[in-house]
């Protein structure tokens, strides 16, 4: 089953937690055992697994992230956005997340975000569930 979401980010570098919505693609399939694939088709943006008890955590990963990967005037690329290029390389295109006993095993503080860093914009994520 796949599902795709649409989401409206809110700025330009962000961590929106879709954690509810890939809980609910995978429980509307049924599957009960397997993997929970989480795609994102965009170049300027990511996904991540982290913490979600504390905002400042998602606030420090965006100043780390601002700091490893500085706007430059040297960049070529045409359109300007060569960070968030670089952000979202950094963060990857996919995830994985173990489905069992029709739950998500996410650790008790983990989240599923989705990563902006050329926003605010309305973005697309692709749910993949596959069974055992």
């Amino acid at each position: 089953m796949i599902k795709t979401f649409t989401i409206k980010t809110p700025q330009k570098n962000c961590l929106v937690d879709i954690t509810d919505q890939v809980r609910s693609a995978a429980a509307e399939t049924g599957i009960v055992s397997g993997i929970v694939h989480v795609f994102i088709p965009h170049t300027t943006a990511g996904v991540t697994i982290n913490e979600n008890a504390d905002p400042d955590v998602v606030h420090d990963l965006l100043l780390g992230l601002d700091k490893a990967y500085p706007e430059q005037k040297a960049f070529r690329h045409y359109e300007g956005n060569s960070t968030a290029h670089l952000k979202a390389s950094a963060m990857g295109a996919a995830c994985s997340v173990i489905l069992e006993d029709g739950r998500l095993l996410l650790g008790t503080w983990q989240a599923v975000y989705f990563c902006e860093f050329d926003g605010s914009r309305q973005r697309n994520f692709i749910v993949k569930v596959s069974a055992d």
